[in-house]
């Protein structure tokens, strides 16, 4: 058991009986009164997502989970496939539970599992990942009046907004947990 107070983002708690990641927090200190914590909590086997506000001296159960690191084979249109790096074994996990975090993955890469009670129940993407842009309008030069971005389509069907000069073929780096474009990558 964990104080309220003592919860941050990334962590893992037992909410209803359920596996919750802790996606966001704030702490609120108001000058009357105890201070509080609100949270943004989404299970990780249904998808759902809980906003509670906690006293900060409640207690909560926080969980013990097994990081593994894992091969991401490919996708079935229900489950995406894995291998566990050090054992060699395939499981599945169900796709529209991380429908956020496919997007971003590509066949053969290794991502970490999380792991709670013998089942995965997390996906942990690296901060950002390097993308290859499959698709790219040709930018007319002097084309500024809508702004300095466009759309582009990466390998794994992400769209998302670059500069101008971005065309197919290039690699940009892409912050996984926004979806924005950080660079272009020259390799």
């Amino acid at each position: 058991m964990i104080k309220a107070g003592a919860i941050d983002k990334g962590m893992f708690i037992l909410v209803k009986e359920g596996p919750y990641a802790v996606v966001e927090r704030e702490f609120v200190n108001p000058g009357k009164g105890s201070a509080f914590v609100r949270l943004k909590l989404k299970n990780l086997k249904t998808g759902q997502v809980l906003r509670p506000v906690m006293k900060s001296q409640d207690n909560v159960e926080e969980i013990n989970v097994v990081e593994k690191p894992c091969q991401y084979l490919y996708a079935d249109g229900e489950n995406m496939h894995f291998m566990d790096t050090e054992t060699y074994e395939q499981f599945e996990v169900p796709q529209a539970a991380y429908e956020d975090k496919r997007i971003y993955m590509k066949d053969g890469d290794s991502y970490r599992i999380v792991i709670w009670d013998n089942e995965p129940i997390d996906i942990k993407l690296p901060m950002k990942e390097i993308h290859v842009v499959t698709e790219a309008e040709e930018a007319v030069k002097g084309d500024t009046v809508t702004g300095t971005f466009k759309t582009v389509t990466v390998e794994t069907g992400l769209k998302v907004k670059v500069p101008l000069f971005i065309k197919t073929g290039e690699k940009v780096l892409v912050n996984t947990e926004t979806g924005d474009y950080v660079e272009r990558v020259n390799s």
